[in-house]
Protein backbone atom coordinates (compact mmCIF):
# COMPACT_ATOMS: atom_id res chain seq x y z
CA UNK A 1 0.00 0.00 0.00
CA UNK A 2 1.36 3.40 -1.00
CA UNK A 3 2.15 5.76 1.89
CA UNK A 4 0.56 9.21 1.87
CA UNK A 5 2.39 11.83 -0.15
CA UNK A 6 4.74 14.00 1.92
CA UNK A 7 3.11 17.27 0.85
CA UNK A 8 -0.31 15.96 1.90
CA UNK A 9 1.15 14.97 5.27
CA UNK A 10 2.67 18.44 5.59
CA UNK A 11 -0.64 20.14 4.73
CA UNK A 12 -2.50 18.12 7.36
CA UNK A 13 0.25 18.79 9.90
CA UNK A 14 -0.05 22.53 9.28
CA UNK A 15 -3.77 22.39 10.06
CA UNK A 16 -3.54 20.19 13.18
CA UNK A 17 -0.57 19.48 15.38
CA UNK A 18 0.03 15.74 15.30
CA UNK A 19 -2.19 15.19 12.28
CA UNK A 20 0.79 14.46 10.05
CA UNK A 21 2.00 11.80 12.45
CA UNK A 22 -1.44 10.19 12.40
CA UNK A 23 -1.32 10.05 8.58
CA UNK A 24 2.14 8.48 8.88
CA UNK A 25 0.55 5.74 11.00
CA UNK A 26 2.15 6.99 14.22
CA UNK A 27 -0.94 8.06 16.22
CA UNK A 28 0.77 7.90 19.63
CA UNK A 29 3.53 10.17 18.38
CA UNK A 30 0.90 12.59 17.10
CA UNK A 31 -0.91 12.59 20.43
CA UNK A 32 2.34 13.29 22.25
CA UNK A 33 3.05 16.27 20.01
CA UNK A 34 -0.48 17.57 20.48
CA UNK A 35 -0.27 17.15 24.26
CA UNK A 36 3.01 19.04 24.55
CA UNK A 37 1.86 21.78 22.16
CA UNK A 38 -1.18 22.36 24.35
CA UNK A 39 0.84 22.10 27.55
CA UNK A 40 3.57 24.52 26.49
CA UNK A 41 1.05 26.83 24.84
CA UNK A 42 -0.89 27.03 28.09
CA UNK A 43 2.31 27.53 30.09
CA UNK A 44 3.41 30.46 27.95
CA UNK A 45 -0.07 32.00 28.05
CA UNK A 46 0.06 31.92 31.85
CA UNK A 47 3.61 33.20 32.16
CA UNK A 48 3.80 35.75 29.34
CA UNK A 49 3.52 39.42 30.28
CA UNK A 50 0.23 41.16 29.42
CA UNK A 51 1.88 43.32 26.76
CA UNK A 52 3.19 40.27 24.84
CA UNK A 53 1.81 39.68 21.36
CA UNK A 54 -0.38 36.69 20.51
CA UNK A 55 2.62 34.91 19.01
CA UNK A 56 4.60 35.60 22.18
CA UNK A 57 1.85 34.22 24.36
CA UNK A 58 1.60 31.03 22.30
CA UNK A 59 5.30 30.62 21.54
CA UNK A 60 5.69 27.38 23.49
CA UNK A 61 2.89 25.67 21.59
CA UNK A 62 4.01 27.13 18.26
CA UNK A 63 7.52 25.81 18.88
CA UNK A 64 6.23 22.26 19.38
CA UNK A 65 3.94 22.67 16.35
CA UNK A 66 6.93 23.62 14.19
CA UNK A 67 8.88 20.58 15.38
CA UNK A 68 5.86 18.37 14.67
CA UNK A 69 5.68 19.77 11.11
CA UNK A 70 9.31 18.95 10.42
CA UNK A 71 8.99 15.50 11.98
CA UNK A 72 5.87 14.57 10.01
CA UNK A 73 7.30 15.71 6.68
CA UNK A 74 10.65 13.99 7.26
CA UNK A 75 8.96 10.72 8.25
CA UNK A 76 6.66 10.88 5.21
CA UNK A 77 9.61 11.44 2.86
CA UNK A 78 11.49 8.51 4.40
CA UNK A 79 8.45 6.23 4.17
CA UNK A 80 7.89 7.18 0.53
CA UNK A 81 11.56 6.59 -0.33
CA UNK A 82 11.47 3.14 1.30
CA UNK A 83 8.24 2.34 -0.55
CA UNK A 84 9.78 3.36 -3.89
CA UNK A 85 12.79 1.10 -3.25
CA UNK A 86 10.52 -1.88 -2.57
CA UNK A 87 7.92 -1.32 -5.28
CA UNK A 88 8.48 -3.05 -8.62
CA UNK A 89 7.96 0.02 -10.81
CA UNK A 90 9.65 2.47 -8.49
CA UNK A 91 6.73 4.90 -8.67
Amino acid sequence: MRPPRPLLVLAVAVLLTGGGQVLNREPWRGLIFLFFALLLGAATILTAPPEASAVGRLSGGLFVHAIALMDAYRAARLREARWRERSPGGK
